[in-house]
This record gives structure tokens, C-alpha cells and sequence, in this order.
């Protein structure tokens, strides 16, 4: 209960934040989207060249691709033309710079002393199908989160689709474990969020942040995760421990799945500190 009522407080002080207009007012910091037609093309070829467990960091309508499946078969949404040929800057308030790049600092850390570590861990003594089967489950979970947000961003044909995907998942696929709606039925979801229903409502970023262990974020979005906590069946749980062990295995899992795509983006020269703006800009569009 406790764990429940900070999510609450949480929620008012976002919120009240997020209702003064100051809090949306431009600084001197210019963050610019670094997803050019240029970067793309050079991150293709770092996924091209470290093809195992690499999957594309864009549009994402299946939970995991097939680890044998070729680059070229990936989704060519990945290389459509909404990109544009020139960078764009786009302005976000930045008055929490140094508290972010401390954040980004930790998060940095955390990942390669202990997340990636653990993940490889995992992954060299777990098969394959069984991580699979447990990311499509978490996957499957989170229909709650996907449907009611594709209600309130008014895609009524997509929640239709996620009541089918839920529905075939949990009776033929076991619970999720298998991806009878994807193979079968040709289903895919979107992940969507509360974060991208605001945005789809023209509501702004509001300033920058980078959060621990969650990563980076905005004004907006932080309070959408926060009201994207009441949507997740994993925080029903109890006891709490159990609940946050469930979440830990989780990114562990999924981890697991994606070893070398944060890498990549280094090497590319993509930095996931100002990336994200992007990132978030374009799932909106979707």
C-alpha cells in the first residue's frame, strides 16, 4: 500500500508541475535530432555487421523478431520517408542539465557493470525459446496499458487489434508464451503509451529529464509513466518485492534480446542522452 500512495503523491507534484506554464518555457539548450537519413544508414551497417541479437531500435510491432531472421526481412517502416534529409533543431527546456547528465552518467554505469553482465549471463545459460516465450508473455501482459491508450489517442481499429492479439494469445498461445496472433493471423501491436497520448493531444515535452534506472524522459512523459503504473497487472502484485523481482527479470529478459544495440548507438555516434526527443517524436507520429 505504501508503494501505492508514493505513486500517488508522484502523480500530483507531476501534474502540478505539468500544469504551470513555466515549466514548458524554452532555455538556451538545443537539443538536435540526431535520427538523419546520415545516421540511419551508418546504423544499419553496425547491425548489418553484428547481426546476432540485434534488433531495430524504430517502429517495433512484434515483441521480438526471430534471431535468425535477416536484416533485410526487419520491418521497412525502419526506412520510410518521414525521415528528413536535413537535421531539424528542436528547442526543450533543459534547466535540470547537470541532475540529467549525472543520470545519464549512472544509467551508463549501471548497464555496463551490471545489466549487461547479468543479461550476457542469462542468455549463455537459458534457451533461447524460453526467453522468448517469457518476453512474449510480459508482452502479452501489458495489453491493458496498449488497449486503453489506443482508446484515448481514438485508434479504435488498433484496440479492436489488441483485443484479438490478447484474446488468441492467452487461450492458443498459452498465456502469451507463444505468438500464435503474429504467425497465424498476421497481428501485430503497437507499443503505446500514455506518454504518446499526450503528445498526441499537441501537449508539449516540457523540460528534459533523465530518470534513474528508467532512462530518459520528459515532463510529459514521466507523468505518463506515472499513469501508466495503474495500467500494468505486474503492479498489482504483492508482495511488493515480488513485483519489482518480476519487473527486474523483465529487463533482464528483454536485455538479453538487444546486447549491443545501446553499443551501437555509441559507435554510431548517436547520443542516447539528446536521441530520445527524436525517438519519442516519431512513435507519436505513428
Amino acid at each position: 500500500m505504501k508503494k501505492r500512495y508514493c505513486f500517488i503523491i508522484f502523480i500530483v507534484v507531476l501534474t502540478a508541475s505539468f500544469m504551470n506554464r513555466s515549466a514548458f518555457a524554452q532555455d538556451t539548450r538545443n537539443i538536435t535530432p540526431v535520427l538523419s537519413d546520415d545516421c540511419i544508414s551508418d546504423s544499419y551497417v553496425v547491425y548489418k555487421t553484428n547481426q546476432s541479437d540485434r534488433i531495430m531500435l524504430a517502429r517495433n510491432t512484434k515483441p521480438i523478431p526471430d534471431e535468425n531472421e535477416s536484416v533485410d526481412e526487419l520491418d521497412d517502416d525502419f526506412f520510410d520517408d518521414d525521415f528528413d534529409d536535413t537535421k531539424q533543431t528542436q528547442q526543450i527546456a533543459d534547466p535540470l542539465y547537470y541532475f540529467n547528465y549525472a543520470m545519464y552518467s549512472f544509467n551508463d554505469f549501471l548497464y555496463f557493470a551490471a545489466l549487461k553482465p547479468i543479461a550476457t549471463g542469462y542468455k549463455a545459460i537459458t534457451l533461447t525459446q524460453f526467453r522468448k516465450g517469457m518476453n512474449n508473455f510480459f508482452h502479452n501482459l501489458l495489453f491493458p496499458l496498449r488497449f486503453v491508450n489506443n482508446v484515448l489517442q481514438g485508434e479504435i481499429l488498433d484496440a479492436g487489434t489488441e483485443i484479438n492479439f490478447f484474446l488468441i494469445n492467452s487461450t492458443f498461445g498459452i498465456l502469451g508464451f507463444g505468438q500464435v496472433a503474429q504467425n497465424k493471423f498476421d497481428l501485430h501491436t503497437f507499443n503505446e503509451d500514455l506518454g504518446q497520448t499526450l503528445g498526441s493531444y499537441s501537449i508539449g515535452n516540457g523540460f528534459y529529464l533523465v530518470l534513474p534506472i528508467l532512462g530518459p524522459s520528459t515532463l510529459r512523459d514521466a507523468v505518463g509513466f506515472a499513469g501508466d503504473y495503474f495500467l500494468k497487472p505486474v503492479n498489482y502484485v504483492e508482495p511488493w518485492e515480488l513485483s519489482l523481482g518480476l519487473y527486474t527479470y523483465d529487463s533482464i529478459n528483454a536485455t538479453s534480446f538487444r546486447l549491443g544495440d545501446y553499443e551501437a548507438l555509441k559507435e554510431a555516434a548517436l547520443d542516447p542522452y539528446d536521441a530520445y526527443i527524436q525517438n519519442r517524436k516519431e512513435k507519436i507520429k505513428e
